[in-house]
């Protein structure tokens, strides 16, 4: 009977009603003229039978209609900002981290149309997923209502005037790291302390440890992004700068 439970569960779970599309315009901030393209954007090849019928197309569009929109917000909102601040802030927003982070905050999971291997894998909690899902909805508004308002929705919720993005110079974890090895110090090692929140907004509490120091705590949607926190963490607490070579000198 267990035997048979298992599949059963399965088919079931994969059976679930979709919450209402509606639910996920209110979060993205946009209600679509045409929504079959909020669908094509929340369509997995897996589903789509083919290429053409998934969000791909759509992902290569929203990915160039982001990095312009952020481009254009911060170049607005950093007058006195040069090219190469500029530039990091935009690597930091434009990463798929902070697209996954994006998708999981409009709670894209449960929305998705996805074939049934890719539900039983836990596509709804995939991090790369997600990220291309943000990217093709960003496409989706674009071409329903142009680029104005997709800007609106990338202002919304990446807030790039607000959020300094990448780190000066390096990032954290490459930068905690050449600080440990320059004073003969064994790499820096990260560990999961907890995982919690729903699948589709998985949230990581990650510790990093160096010889001789307190470990540092950093929180985030990924393990990636929660290791970077960490290791800024642990920097900031011991006045390491983040944009310092090895040494300890700044790049300024």
């Amino acid at each position: 009977m267990s035997d048979a439970a298992g599949p059963q569960a399965a088919a079931r779970r994969g059976r679930r009603t979709k919450p209402p599309l509606g639910l996920l315009e209110a979060r993205i901030g946009h209600s679509f003229q045409d929504r079959t393209l909020l669908e094509r954007a929340l369509t997995h090849v897996s589903k789509a039978g083919g290429r053409a019928g998934s969000y791909q197309r759509l992902e290569f569009l929203g990915d160039r209609v982001l990095g312009l929109a952020v481009a254009d917000i911060l170049y607005e909102s950093l007058p006195g900002a040069d090219e190469g601040e500029l530039s990091r802030r935009l690597a930091g927003l434009v990463r798929r981290e902070t697209c996954a982070a994006v998708a999981g905050a409009w709670e894209v999971g449960p929305h998705l149309l996805l074939g049934t291997g890719e539900v039983s894998g836990g596509a709804r909690r995939n991090q790369t997923i997600l990220a291309d899902v943000c990217e093709a909805i960003l496409g989706a508004v674009y071409l329903d209502a142009g680029f104005a308002k997709a800007r609106a929705v990338v202002e919304a919720a990446f807030r790039p005037a607000e959020i300094t993005g990448a780190p000066r110079g390096r990032d954290a974890k490459s930068a905690l790291q050449e600080w440990a090895m320059a004073r003969s110090l064994s790499l820096p090692a990260y560990a999961v302390l907890d995982r919690s929140g729903p699948d589709h907004a998985p949230c990581y509490r990650i510790a990093v440890e160096v010889e001789g120091l307190e470990p540092g705590i950093g929180i985030g949607p990924s393990k990636r992004v929660a290791e970077q926190e960490a290791a800024r963490a642990l920097m900031a607490r011991e006045g390491i700068a983040e944009g310092a070579d090895p040494d300890g000198t700044t790049d300024d």
